[in-house]
């Protein structure tokens, strides 16, 4: 059976890519800081050698719309086009090819519908940054295959938060059943508050510190409980209008594992978002 050597979870903050390598009197002052913490957070997932990599993800308006929207969606595809023109034109994200791994995106999609989860399905899905930034970050080589899962944290009516750590813990489940002798590491994206259009949107942190370390703390020991009992689909308007986003971070926890605390984790206040990074080696940090 397949083994999973590594779930990481993190943000996507499209503007890395344009951040770390810009020079000279374009490179920003916090520029530095942010390539050291990705630098040492990329060693993470190179330590544990994954074959695979099963990326949890939220299409931000780009492929999925109103008139189409899936909670869950499973790509299955031999090949991924990314990033999308706006994320070149905004971000200068490059144009990406990302090789699938149908065998996987196959297993994933049938085990899913027989544990329950009505997932939906595309065998031309388009990646956007909430998968390609955390692969430039991460494995800049882009030179492994990929199962995208898609999750809707944007367009009401969103799953509850106990669906997206359900998801995960199958997602665990599901992906340890595939009858593979590959090594796969399961990272997903999401983040802390965010306010996007709105009066917090740019400031010198996130639009609620308070809410950020909360998260950190359950996250980073895997409280599951507690985020449970105080994250709701209305609690999660207040601490900025686009954080529903830290669903996908539960749906990581789920993964992970009730009660399992983090092998590694970072953070970085970044003027108007808290950036964070976590790792969890299911089978022991690799040596």
């Amino acid at each position: 059976m397949a083994s999973i050597v590594a779930v990481i979870a993190s943000t996507h903050h499209p503007f890395y890519y344009r951040a770390s390598t810009a020079t000279g009197e374009d490179r920003p002052p916090f520029a530095d800081e942010w390539t050291r913490k990705i630098l040492a957070f990329r060693e993470t997932l190179t330590r544990a050698r994954p074959d695979v990599l099963v990326m949890v993800g939220s299409d931000h308006f780009h492929q999925l719309w109103l008139d189409n929207m899936p909670q869950f969606l499973v790509g299955k595809a031999p090949f991924y086009d990314a990033n999308w023109y706006n994320e070149e034109r905004e971000f200068g994200l490059p144009r990406m090819l990302l090789k699938g791994q149908e065998d996987l995106s196959g297993h994933v999609l049938r085990a899913g519908l027989d544990a329950g989860f009505d997932l939906a399905f595309s065998n031309e899905l388009r990646i956007d940054h909430s998968i390609t930034c955390p692969i430039i970050t991460l494995r800049p080589e882009a030179d492994l295959p990929i199962v995208p899962i898609y999750t809707n944290i944007f367009a009401p009516p969103l799953p509850q938060p106990k669906r997206f750590v359900q998801l995960g813990q199958s997602i665990r489940d599901i992906v340890e059943s595939w009858p593979s002798h590959l090594r796969v590491a399961v990272i997903g994206t999401g983040h802390l508050s965010l306010e996007l259009g709105g009066p917090r949107q740019f400031g010198p942190h996130g639009p609620d510190p308070e809410f950020d370390q909360r998260a950190v703390e359950w996250i980073a020991n895997g409280d599951l409980d507690e985020c449970l009992r105080e994250v709701t689909l209305d609690s999660l308007h207040s601490p900025g209008n686009a954080t529903h986003g830290f669903m996908d971070f539960m749906l990581m926890m789920g993964v992970a594992g009730a009660g399992v605390k983090a092998d590694y984790v970072d953070t970085l206040d970044l003027f108007h978002t808290m950036e964070a990074y976590f790792t969890w080696y299911p089978n022991g940090a690799p040596t």
